[in-house]
């Protein structure tokens, strides 16, 4: 407690107010928490290697499955419908079944229709499947 006589007398502030920071402080944290949403989650990944990936699908086995811009399926460079899809990879499984699938989409097709032939590779049981993807140009 001070006395009477230290109320008059000049004397310095050992004590820091710390209100001002805490101010800041939750300032600071109300902009991040609402900034950090709309950055862009883009990350940069390098891939593991192994070697063995590189034998892991025998190249013979693959069978390419493409869909133009018109949604036009091809089966090895064969017309087919998308209901005949499923059965031909069927009978091709039941021939192979080590068979892989590798699909290349035109990039401006319906993701429905990408859909549609990965379901019919699905329902065909078959495991290994991949998409064609090309990286994009500067």
């Amino acid at each position: 407690m001070r006395r009477f006589s230290d109320r008059q007398s000049l004397h310095t502030l050992s004590e820091l107010n710390v209100t001002p920071l805490l101010d800041l402080a939750f300032v600071l944290l109300i902009i991040f928490m609402i900034t950090t949403p709309l950055m862009e989650n883009s990350v940069d990944l390098v891939i593991p290697s192994s070697d063995a990936a590189q034998h892991a699908v025998d190249p013979k086995a693959v069978q390419t499955i493409a869909i133009n811009r018109e949604a036009q399926i091809e089966l090895n460079g064969e017309p087919v419908a998308l209901a005949q899809l499923e059965g031909r990879l069927t009978a091709l499984k039941e021939a192979k079944p080590e068979v892989a699938v590798v699909i290349r989409s035109h990039k401006e097709l319906a993701v429905q229709k990408l859909i549609d032939v990965m379901d019919a590779v699905q329902h065909a049981k078959i495991t290994k499947v991949g998409v064609v993807t090309s990286p994009e140009q500067p």
